[in-house]
């Protein structure tokens, strides 16, 4: 079974923290940017998130990030687990940030 407990890091070099996976799948931890666009310096930011616990090992989950330490802005994030041939567990995510904006004609451009 895929246990999301622990640390991972993305291909850019991203860290997230997930402390332990309740019975429900509810989870909390921190995630640590690599890349940002605001010019205040990066801080460990909450996470808060849920997964379902499949027997076959390759649950769906997702959490949100609240980069409330550094920035304005809001992430979602969903994925899958998947376990390779050698044991190693894989979480494959999208993502969507959504930055805060003046007014609601700038709505368009608030969600990337």
């Amino acid at each position: 079974q895929c246990n999301l407990s622990g640390w991972w890091e993305n291909d850019l070099g991203s860290k997230m923290h997930v402390a332990t996976v309740d019975q429900q799948g509810n989870f909390t931890g921190e995630y640590i940017t690599a890349v940002s666009s605001t010019q205040k310096p990066i801080q460990p930011s909450p996470l808060i998130g849920s997964q379902h616990l499949d027997k076959d090992g390759q649950c769906t989950f997702g959490f949100t990030v609240n980069w409330k330490k550094f920035s304005d802005s809001t992430a979602v994030f969903v994925g899958q687990c998947f376990a390779e041939d050698d044991g190693k567990e894989v979480l494959q995510t999208s993502w969507l940030l959504r930055e805060k904006v003046d007014s609601l004609p700038s709505d368009w451009k608030a969600t990337r």
